[in-house]
């Protein structure tokens, strides 16, 4: 059970059209005659990409497969909190909030401290009571978190009063407050982090391809040995053959256990969740906030130039791929803020909306916003091992547990012992060397001829991989320059996408490589012609392709602006899925 070596020979973890080509190869070759991996992960998202990850490195040979992008699900559409997860502890779960604050402070100070970062969040406080029980659960929350087998890597708590809460938030309505505190969690970008993921199982050696979708599980008697997969930018098919498969499919989980006859060991509930994006400028403060709503808790959170608002918690019974939001979760979200600001919020100030599903173990009669976020992990038949629930911030964790129950199952199949898991001490890519790339950012600045605050943006997003970009802007200047209508970015990093982390359509870069889809008034509207020209060069499309990826563009763009604004999830649902696209 060794991690193939030709997969080792690229130690830079790039997802290329040729690593994919490779990859497909390598998976085709586990499915002839005498060839079989260890492990196969179904599924793209932060668990697969975990998974995948856990198991390379105990010495397994792995592949993963997605039937759509990297982080194309949930995993690209959260509140992008790395968080224990405050709201728990009012519920006893102490457990998972110790668990979850472990990870946090992981994250920050080891495995992807450029990716991960502190952020800054006030808790209002209306009336005297809140203070002592707020103080005392935030209390607990720091002390979880600093006495954990990790660096907190965040400050404790500190208590306002409602003169120092009015410097720090001009924008939020002070009037009826008594005060607030200020505590810390940690952000990221989801969908780069799930691809930094990926990369980094890709550098120990997983087979990692994306557009590739299962159609069938191969069986010998009641055991899985592999799956029948197809690839959905040539239309083949192909067998995978392995010792286990690891189903991480999040809320599609109910549909694979479909293909494996309908035996379902899960019962995995999609709950909606919606954000909003504004710009900086609508509301002034140095923090985030958060506060309750009826049936979740309301985050405004700082992102870059931007704020994030949000979110719901409701059920969704339509089309996973594209879940929609509705004039009434915007509604809903902007009456909310706007109970807690000077100046509120009008439809005219949001530049995107985003909507994603959670994964959530169903309960017998509970809404969405009561059922648990841990997760589960189970056996349905042997050689599948099937993984639901949890949440973003315990990805790792939940990836270990997957790998654990594989092996017991590969216990069944070799005489070979499989190791624990050693991902808390392995940087995902662009860890190792960040801290000195930072310091240095005026000289990178210098030698790429650029403002250092762009610097700033790429380390940010690449980390000490900030090197690939500069050396791809001394070799071709003109990338320096940025996209248009959407300047936070620079051609580069769309050329990087494509050679570096597995874009092979223009929702893929707009999306979730960039962010240009949510962070511009016109979502991207501007941009898509030029990317997509970036694109055509590196993946050699013709003028017909181009047209045809910025056209399903457009029509996704015009799709979402009209679902937003149907009044109920099924009109918003029926307007949503009428282009059909690649993402």
């Amino acid at each position: 059970m060794n991690a193939s070596g030709d997969s080792l020979r690229d130690r830079s973890g790039a997802l290329s059209p040729a690593s994919r080509a490779h990859a497909l190869d390598a998976l085709a070759a586990a499915g002839a005659a005498g060839g079989e991996l260890d492990v196969l992960v179904v599924g793209g998202g932060v668990v697969g990409a975990g998974t995948a990850l856990d198991a390379v490195t105990r010495g397994l040979s792995t592949g993963l497969i997605e039937q759509r992008d990297l982080a194309s699900g949930t995993s690209s559409r959260s509140s992008k909190l790395i968080h224990g997860g405050l709201r728990y502890l009012e519920m006893f779960d102490f457990g998972l909030v110790r668990e979850a604050l472990t990870e946090r402070g992981l994250l920050l100070t080891r495995l992807a401290p450029h990716l991960v970062t502190p952020v800054p969040f006030l808790y209002p406080l209306h009336n005297s009571w809140e203070r002592p029980y707020v103080g005392a659960g935030l209390a607990l929350y720091d002390t979880m978190a600093h006495t954990g087998r990790y660096d907190a890597g965040l400050p404790r708590h500190k208590h306002l009063w409602r003169r120092q809460v009015a410097r720090i938030a001009p924008d939020l309505r002070t009037d009826d407050l008594s005060g607030a505190i200020r505590y810390y969690d940690a952000q990221v970008d989801d969908a780069r982090l799930v691809l930094t993921i990926a990369r980094t199982a890709a550098r120990y050696g997983a087979h990692v391809a994306t557009r590739t979708r299962v159609v069938g599980f191969l069986r010998e008697g009641e055991r899985v040995v592999g799956v029948r997969a197809r690839d959905l930018e040539s239309g083949v098919e192909f067998e995978v053959r392995a010792r286990v498969v690891v189903n991480a499919a999040g809320v599609w989980t109910d549909d694979i256990q479909e293909l494996v006859g309908g035996r379902g060991a899960l019962n995995v509930q999609a709950s909606k969740g919606i954000h909003l994006v504004v710009p900086r400028d609508r509301i002034r403060s140095e923090c985030g906030f958060i506060t309750r709503t009826d049936t979740s808790v309301l985050f405004v959170i700082p992102w870059g130039r931007h704020w994030i608002i949000g979110t719901t918690d409701t059920a969704w019974e339509f089309d996973k791929a594209h879940p929609a939001a509705s004039r009434a979760d915007i509604d809903y979200v902007l009456s909310h803020v706007n109970t807690i600001l000077r100046e509120p919020l009008e439809a005219d100030d949001v530049e995107g909306v985003y909507a994603g599903l959670r994964p959530l173990l169903r309960g017998e009669s509970e809404p969405t916003s009561k059922i648990s976020r841990e997760h589960t992990v189970v056996t349905p038949v042997p050689g599948l091992v099937m993984i639901a629930g949890g949440k973003l911030t315990t990805y790792r964790v939940m990836a270990a547990d997957a790998v654990d129950a594989a092996a017991h199952s590969l216990g069944t199949t070799t005489d070979a012992v499989v190791r624990s898991s050693i991902t808390d001490r392995i940087p995902l890519l662009g860890a190792d060397g960040y801290a000195a790339r930072a310091n240095q950012r005026v000289e990178l600045a210098r030698r790429a001829r650029l403002h250092v605050s762009r610097i700033d943006h790429l380390l940010s997003r690449y980390g000490s991989l900030v090197d690939d970009l500069v050396d791809l802007l001394l070799l071709r200047p003109e990338l320096a320059a940025a996209l248009p209508g959407a300047d936070d970015y620079l051609a580069a990093e769309v050329v990087y996408a494509v050679t570096h982390e597995g874009a092979q359509h223009l929702d893929d870069v707009l999306v979730r490589r960039t962010r240009i889809s949510i962070e511009t008034f016109d979502r991207g509207v501007d941009a898509a012609g030029p990317v997509a020209r970036l694109m055509a060069a590196e993946l050699g499309w013709d003028d017909a392709r181009v047209a045809d990826e910025v056209d399903h563009y457009l029509r996704r763009v015009e799709a979402e602006r009209q679902s937003q604004a149907k009044a109920t999830d099924q009109e918003a649902d029926e307007a949503r899925v009428r282009p059909r696209h690649p993402a």
